[in-house]
């Protein structure tokens, strides 16, 4: 008599049960950034939302935000989509050290940021004096100054996405095309940059949201002169000393933009595996 084969022991699917010691607090955590947007949203002034929205104050600082941040992350683009490709595709020596200047403002105060961009930039600075007497222009608390100040801490971003998408990238058409006859340049334009477009897509998006929050930087060397230098975020700290209510008006609007990043995103972050 055939003795029936025994069924394989199920196995344990990793994640069906839970364990208290994980679920409690991941379950704080979620509540502790979740909370303060629950509350930001309770306290908002719904009734009165148009109205306050509508304020000059309010516009200004949005369109100043909106301009610069966008302006910002042009210069970013400008500059950072070629250092990537230094640093992911040539070989030189001290290229550890350049990465990690780069990475700098993602870990330095950004008020430091402000302070070390005044050190450069101001009337008496390395290159602002030079600025100054030769062409007359003067950075610090201007709208410039705002420029200047985003892209200082917004960069980083870009380039450390561009860098990844150049490393993740496919170098054999390259290498089909320089030998067909393209040039470096020819290669960078009709083939390196197709294939790093979404990378740079999503880098140019993070960093003009870092740059639409900036704050520190911007404070302290451009200021916080209303219609000038006067962003999203320096309006939301002049308005908590005199009005709660447009405080909690400006932060919706940059909650907004936020949720709309993340929601543009979703697709390289939130459904990944």
């Amino acid at each position: 008599m055939v003795r029936p084969i025994a069924p394989p022991p199920r196995r344990r699917v990793p994640g069906r049960r839970v364990p208290v010691a994980l679920l409690v607090p991941a379950g704080l955590g979620l509540a502790f950034l979740v909370l303060p947007l629950v509350g930001l949203l309770a306290r908002a002034p719904w009734a009165s939302l148009p109205q306050r929205l509508a304020a000059p104050g309010v516009l200004t600082a949005l369109r100043l935000s909106l301009l610069t941040a966008t302006v910002a992350t042009l210069l970013c683009v400008a500059l950072g989509v070629p250092l990537a490709w230094l640093l992911a595709r040539v070989e030189f020596p001290g290229r550890r050290l350049v990465r990690a200047l780069v990475t700098v403002p993602l870990v330095l105060p950004p008020v430091v940021g402000g302070v070390a961009l005044l050190l450069v930039f101001g009337r008496r600075g390395m290159l602002g004096g030079w600025l100054d007497a030769a062409f007359g222009v003067t950075l610090p608390f201007t709208t410039a100054g705002v420029v200047l100040a985003e892209a200082f801490v917004a960069m980083p971003f870009l380039v450390i996405a561009v860098e990844g998408a150049l490393r993740a990238a496919d170098t054999r058409y390259e290498e089909a095309a320089a030998t067909l006859g393209a040039g470096r340049w020819t290669t960078f334009t009709h083939v390196t940059l197709p294939l790093v477009a979404p990378g740079v897509a999503a880098g140019a998006v993070l960093c003009w949201a870092r740059a639409l929050g900036e704050f520190g930087a911007t404070i302290t060397f451009a200021g916080n002169f209303p219609g000038r230098t006067q962003t999203m975020p320096l309006a939301v700290y002049l308005a908590l000393e005199t009005d709660l209510e447009a405080a909690i008006v400006l932060s919706l609007v940059l909650l907004a933009v936020s949720v709309a990043i993340l929601a543009g995103l979703r697709d390289r972050w939130v459904t990944a595996p």
